[in-house]
């Protein structure tokens, strides 16, 4: 019979250890309450009484006491509060990476592959024919001399021009990339948590590039009523805050972060579940969250045919479904000449990584 047979899940058959099953579900919790153990640890106390995951031989006290044991818990000897260490903030991102991107393994630095032959990094299946200007380290010599052998035989063996085999190459290219979050008061409105999948992709595409393409770069920039770079140990610590959309201060930092950058290719992933409120003019705000006002969104639109001219492509991931919103997307898209996701929360990792991945097969000459 052809199908799917489902059974109860049996907490013992998980080769984990009892502290391994326990820190996956302590730094997803972390997430969640933007890196408060307190408030952590109270769900994880809920969870426990609820689920049983702890037993006689092993305790919550126990799990406590081997965080604090492997680096992962700060305990403050006057107050007793405890913060989470840069281990756990790690742990954190490769959670997030294993959860949204897959099991990716490290690779070579500067990974991403131009399909550009020449003289560069990468070795290529391929071979031509010697070309004059080509250098001796580029001869594919096992090659050659099988070619002189069968050309001249062995017992008067020579190699001449016509023998030489060259093994191409490619460039690898290196990338900068501004991911922009929205931190705006709608990120958590309407029951629905979208700031926690936001920060989630931010750790893994973090992590990835860390491992993955180290000669990368990743700036993160969020937005509220203003604009501001965070480094990436502060991610889980991200909150939203009472701030209508500022999406004009949040491109401009990230094109001036991007106009810093040296690497040939550059792109904006923008992050976000609605319109643009929000501008500053000199010291005061001009804000309007009743439909789409023209002002703002004429900013938004001259900046993405800026970015256009910069050649920097800007993807913007929706992670709303108000259709009115469609129109201002579109033609922000267009004006750009990039391109627009209207994602879903449990889809929007798997949206990023296939277009950061995409973004890597470009011939840049």
């Amino acid at each position: 019979m052809i199908g799917h047979f489902f059974s109860k899940y049996d907490p013992s058959q998980n080769d984990k250890s009892k502290f391994e099953q326990l820190l996956d579900l302590f730094t997803q919790l972390l997430t969640y309450t933007s890196g408060d153990v307190t408030e952590a640890m109270d769900w994880l106390n809920q969870l426990d009484r609820k689920f049983q995951l702890t037993n006689d031989e092993y305790g919550m006290g126990d799990f406590i006491e081997e965080l604090k044991e492997k680096g992962y818990l700060n305990e403050n000897p006057v107050t007793g509060q405890f913060n989470i260490t840069s281990k756990t903030e790690q742990t954190i991102r490769k959670q997030s990476l294993e959860e949204i991107f897959g099991k990716l393994k490290k690779t070579k630095q500067g990974n991403h592959q131009t399909f550009k032959p020449g003289m560069g990094d990468e070795i290529n299946p391929e071979t031509r024919p010697f070309q004059f200007g080509d250098t001796l380290e580029q001869i594919d010599f096992t090659n050659s001399i099988r070619n002189a052998q069968i050309n001249h035989g062995i017992d008067s063996f020579m190699m001449r021009e016509d023998d030489l085999e060259i093994r191409e190459t490619d460039f690898k290219t290196q990338t900068s990339t501004v991911l922009m979050i929205d931190i705006s008061h709608s990120m958590i409105l309407y029951g629905e948590d979208r700031i926690t999948p936001a920060k989630k992709v931010a750790m893994a595409l973090s992590e990835l590039i860390q491992t993955k393409y180290p000669k990368d770069t990743l700036d993160i920039v969020v937005f509220g009523n203003d604009a501001w770079t965070i480094e990436v140990k502060d991610l889980p610590y991200l909150q939203v805050g009472p701030y209508h959309t500022n999406t004009v201060a949040g491109l401009e930092l990230a094109m001036e972060i991007l106009r810093r950058r040296k690497n040939p290719n550059k792109q904006i992933f923008m992050i976000t579940d609605g319109k643009p409120t929000c501008l500053k003019i000199g010291k005061k705000y001009y804000k309007n969250s009743f439909g789409l006002d023209r002002k703002v969104v004429n900013r938004c639109i001259n900046l993405a045919a800026q970015c256009k001219k910069l050649k920097i492509p800007i993807t913007t991931f929706m992670i709303a479904t108000d259709p009115y919103l469609q129109r201002f997307v579109q033609e922000f898209t267009e004006t750009n000449h990039g391109k627009a996701f209207f994602a879903s929360l449990d889809k929007l990792g798997a949206f990023i990584f296939k277009d950061f991945e995409s973004g890597k097969r470009k011939t840049v000459y």
